[in-house]
């Protein structure tokens, strides 16, 4: 890595109060305060936390005025119900009963879904969490094997599906006495017991709600824990987020805001889909449109903005692409968006200032976490997001950032290095793999995110994965680099760059181009469009058209596909 002569260390937190009027710092973060910061143990070391957190999930759900229990909460496109945060709960509580006397589901006990995305999903996640239990994401896309592997590592106590995924077992699959349930009747077995609450449990903040595997873009799923601190904490970074929007840009007088309103993309065995049903819905009073099962199509997302005039979209940069590249985006009324959002990765700044030109006046953000941080760690939004797409933004509230050299030392400032995050929402680790969770926390609890970064001017930018760095002749080559200057190239719709061998450099830059249909492009002008903007060594010394590049059900861009097939050959 690059060694500078810079003094200053390369650490973030977060300094966002500094920002804010006086007035608003102390009503806000003062003694008191609802979002007054102190410095706890978290799990033996010292952390950044909220005092006046709820100490669990079902508790942060319960934090509404009477008249936000009445507000809608979820809505099934396939159903046509809605239901509002008071009818949810007691839906809520009809599981959870079924679930302890049916089936004996019992604090600690994991309870595995496999599905598609429907509102009942949701409403099972909720039981399970209120009911001390965990529950265990299984991938929707999965193949039988993959379910094997994903059942047997995390021993459910009960597992749940539609009757589409519980096809795919393979016999043997699931442990003798475990019930099997399909999750429609599951559901409308649960009617029995409307009225009732489930039996009381004792649930710690630090106990595990929600087991998540891993993408295994780079090897074999691992189940990552996390607990309910872990996802309240992030809840209450958007709480205080929108608090101090709110604060410093108050609306008129007499003018009532909209419900805020999230069409559910993200699967919800995945962290962008947990996000909205666990903290965003729950945090502040959300409806969630939940479309009929499918993939993800721009037509169907834009009928469902007009329809239900959602106030948020999230997504992955190809989502957005393909959302403004649409040839009837202009039929439909998508004027009640106010704020988009991405996270993961560094969004390509062509994609940034398209968006910016489409929706001028929405709010712009892209976050930096992952599934071991619930998603928390840097966020950037409006101007400075157009002023600097390339960074993900500042340390969000109760997070630190470092990045580190090889040895373990903390870079300097401008010093690209390997990402470390903590923060309260650092997960407990990966379930029933200690070392894999030595491998990715240490003693005090700092999470190694295995990605490329550097800090300048109190920001953040993400360089590559570790595993996707390629050398060339002794010069480090950040894949996304290449990428962002390759897909702004008016005839190139999407691009991922790899490194292939080479006897006498090493590895050398090979770039996979989707591009635009009818346009006629050649390698030769795709290697010339980079040359004009990249140092030679970081040119493609090859470049393969495809006519779409491989993805994940996340949206996460399989690179290992790509790396495979390139060795195959």
């Amino acid at each position: 890595m690059t060694g500078l002569t810079d003094t200053a260390p390369a650490r973030l937190h977060w300094e966002g109060a500094a920002a804010l009027p006086p007035e608003v710092r102390e009503a806000l973060l003062g003694p008191g305060a609802p979002f007054e910061l102190t410095t706890e143990d978290v799990l033996g070391v010292p952390h950044t936390v909220f005092v006046r957190r709820p100490r669990t999930l079902r508790a942060l759900l319960e934090d509404k005025t009477p008249a936000q229990l009445e507000l809608p909460f979820l809505y099934s496109v396939p159903a046509g119900r809605t239901w509002t945060y008071r009818e949810a709960l007691a839906d809520i509580d009809a599981i959870g009963v079924l679930l302890q006397r049916r089936h004996g589901v019992r604090a600690g006990d994991r309870v595995a879904v496999v599905a598609a995305n429907h509102a009942e999903y949701a409403l099972l996640m909720w039981a399970v969490v209120s009911v001390g239990a965990v529950v265990t994401g299984l991938n929707g896309w999965w193949t039988g094997p993959e379910l094997r592997h994903g059942i047997a590592l995390s021993s459910p106590a009960v597992l749940v599906g539609d009757e589409r995924r519980l096809e795919r077992l393979e016999p043997g699959s699931v442990p003798e006495g475990v019930p099997v349930l399909r999750l429609d009747r599951l559901h409308a077995d649960a009617q029995q017991y409307l009225g009732q609450v489930p039996e009381a449990v004792d649930v710690a903040e630090d106990d595990p709600a929600v087991l998540l595997f891993t993408s295994g873009t780079t090897g074999r799923p691992k189940g990552a824990l996390l607990s309910h601190r872990n996802i309240v904490n992030f809840a209450l970074v958007g709480r205080l987020s929108g608090a101090m929007a709110t604060a410093t840009a108050p609306v008129p007088p007499g003018w009532t805001p909209p419900q805020a309103c999230s069409i559910v993309t993200g699967p919800l065995f995945h962290v962008s889909g947990i996000a909205p049903v666990l903290v965003t819905a729950a945090s502040s009073p959300t409806k969630l449109v939940f479309p009929a099962p499918g993939r993800w199509d721009p037509v169907v997302l834009m009928q469902l903005v007009q329809e239900h005039r959602a106030t948020y979209l999230a997504g992955v940069p190809t989502q957005f692409w393909r959302l403004l590249r649409h040839p009837d985006i202009e039929r439909y009324d998508l004027s009640s968006v106010t704020s988009t959002s991405t996270g993961g990765s560094a969004f390509p700044p062509e994609l940034v200032r398209a968006l910016h030109e489409r929706f001028p006046r929405v709010r712009l953000g892209n976050g930096y976490g992952m599934t071991e941080t619930v998603g928390l760690g840097a966020r950037i939004g409006n101007d400075a997001f157009l002023e600097v797409p390339e960074s993900v933004g500042p340390a969000q509230v109760t997070v630190e950032i470092e990045v580190r050299r090889d040895d373990g030392s903390v870079a300097a400032e401008h010093e690209v290095g390997e990402v470390f995050l903590r923060s309260p929402s650092v997960f407990l680790g990966y379930w029933d793999d200690p070392a894999a969770t030595a491998a990715a926390l240490d003693a005090e609890r700092w999470y190694r995110t295995g990605d490329f970064g550097r800090v300048s001017g109190g920001l953040l930018y993400l360089e590559s994965r570790r595993r996707d760095l390629i050398i060339r002749g002794g010069e480090n080559v950040y894949p996304i680099e290449v990428e962002n200057r390759l897909v702004e190239h008016p005839d190139i719709d999407d691009a991922a760059v790899i490194g292939v061998d080479h006897h006498d450099l090493g590895q050398e830059p090979k770039a996979f181009v989707v591009p635009r249909a009818g346009s006629g492009l050649t390698e030769a002008a795709v290697r010339e469009w980079c040359a004009r903007a990249l140092a030679p060594f970081k040119v493609p010394a090859s470049v393969e058209f495809r006519t779409a590049l491989p993805y994940s059900d996340t949206g996460k861009l399989l690179k290992k596909t790509l790396e495979d097939e390139e060795r195959s050959r």
